[in-house]
């Protein structure tokens, strides 16, 4: 019996998160799994990236850019804010209920038959039937180009089974130790797990520690690697080439492909300008692999580029507060929502609505981003992995920071507006569950202010 929308939802959802797993992962059970289907991912002509912050960033920027130079673009990202169906795109659409109920069908009686048949010790996670299903949308589709964000480390990561044309390293930092390793050194390890073989590879300078691990992982695989540092606008502002504004994000003017620029980069923050010049100079070397990509395709791909929940503004509107969005799930993310924050709103008073998963650094995170706030209300998503209300409160204590306790995401956005007013800004953080459910609800009816 072919299955709905909604069962192969829920039937995914069954295969639980692969943090909570006890099972060792294995790349030859996601090989194993792709064969099956026909090696969709062969098929793909592909950009990999991996990092702890900016991957998704890096990739919708850089799918934007080659979409709008005429190709047709697939992007997978994780997680989603709202809906799975956002982790697999074509053009900046995400993959109809009908298409994901069919190819779940596809993907998951292979798997099945796997299976049975002692070819696979157990059935595929949550993660790689998501991974098998992108690669045989992708394939099916005919796209030219899939834009893919690594979902955990990168060596032993499900989407790692491509063979890239480039591969991208974003910021990297502290994060999923319990999985990557304790050290900076073993988590660049992970990441650099994406490398090739006299492949390409685009980054930036890092931490001492981060920079000298990828450059032994480059040189012990004699790849090549493109500094993005000639696409990292000036920080300094002068004749109104770096300005900022909450509407517009970041503008600036750059010398691409021997032409100047003025871009409008809706993706406010500093740290954003790394993962812009990650994306435009991986998408500069896709000449080398037949892509035809302008300075102008860049300049309106950039403009073009959509990720929310990313220092997302919703201006005030109807007495309502303006609400920021912003997904800091770990110290590195915390310190650009910190900078951001001082940034854009120094002197207003902010009230914060901030939840986080229990494997979180959430102590470092509060003594980072909890000074800022007025108030914080602690609160949890509809997540078994969720901390309690309690124990953020419990772990932000040392803060010294009023911290409320809220049972729901919307209990915490009815208090928050009572206590912002008109005139404060409410800040939605920490978990991407919390930021997602947020919008969610603002996104069907206004949350009103109490009186």
């Amino acid at each position: 019996m072919s299955a709905t929308y909604e069962s192969a939802v829920n039937n995914l959802l069954t295969l639980g998160h692969e943090l909570a797993s006890n099972r060792k992962f294995d790349l030859a059970h996601m090989r194993r799994l792709a064969e099956a289907l026909g090696n969709p991912q062969r098929r793909l002509q592909s950009v990999l990236i991996a990092g702890t912050n900016g991957k998704g960033s890096t990739a919708a920027t850089l799918a934007s850019i080659v979409q709008t130079a005429g190709y047709r673009t697939g992007l997978y990202t994780s997680p989603h804010l709202l809906r799975v169906n956002e982790r697999i795109q074509i053009n900046q659409e995400p993959i109809s209920d009908a298409e994901f109920a069919v190819i779940y069908d596809r993907v998951e009686r292979c798997a099945s038959e796997l299976v049975e048949r002692g070819e696979l010790p157990w059935h595929p996670s949550f993660f790689e039937m998501l991974t098998a299903m992108a690669f045989e949308y992708f394939a099916s589709a005919g796209v030219d180009l899939v834009v893919l964000e690594v979902g955990l480390g990168g060596r032993l990561d499900a989407t790692n089974i491509v063979d890239p044309l480039i591969s991208v390293i974003t910021d990297i930092d502290f994060d999923h130790q319990n999985f990557l390793g304790n050290t900076l050194p073993e988590i660049a390890h992970e990441k650099a797990g994406i490398l090739r073989p006299k492949g390409t590879a685009v980054l930036l300078p890092q931490h001492p520690i981060v920079n000298e691990t990828l450059g032994k992982e480059l040189m012990s695989r004699n790849a090549r690697a493109v500094s993005a540092v000639k696409h990292m606008p000036s920080m300094a502002p002068a004749a109104d080439d770096l300005t900022t504004d909450t509407a517009v994000g970041n503008r600036f003017t750059l010398a691409v492909m021997g032409k100047e620029i003025k871009v409008d980069f809706p993706l406010a923050g500093r740290h954003q300008l790394r993962n812009l010049a990650l994306a435009i100079t991986a998408a500069e070397e896709l000449s080398n692999f037949g892509f035809h990509i302008s300075a102008e395709d860049i300049e309106q791909g950039i403009r073009s580029t959509t990720w929310p929940a990313r220092f997302q503004v919703i201006p005030p509107a109807d007495g309502f507060p303006e609400v920021v969005l912003d997904v800091a799930h770990n110290p590195a993310g915390a310190w650009a929502l910190r900078s951001a924050l001082s940034t854009f709103y120094e002197g207003r008073p902010l009230t914060f609505i901030f939840g986080a998963m229990r494997d979180k650094a959430i102590g470092e995170i509060a003594d980072i981003i909890f000074p800022l706030a007025d108030c914080v209300i602690a609160t949890h998503a509809e997540n078994p992995r969720a901390a309690s209300p309690q124990q953020i409160a419990e772990l932000g204590a040392h803060a010294q920071i009023e911290i409320l306790q809220a049972n729901s995401v919307s209990e915490a956005l009815e208090r928050a507006c009572t206590l912002a007013g008109s005139q404060g800004v409410i800040v939605i953080t920490g978990s991407i569950y919390i930021v997602g459910e947020a919008l969610g609800i603002l996104a069907r009816k206004p949350v009103r202010q109490g009186a």
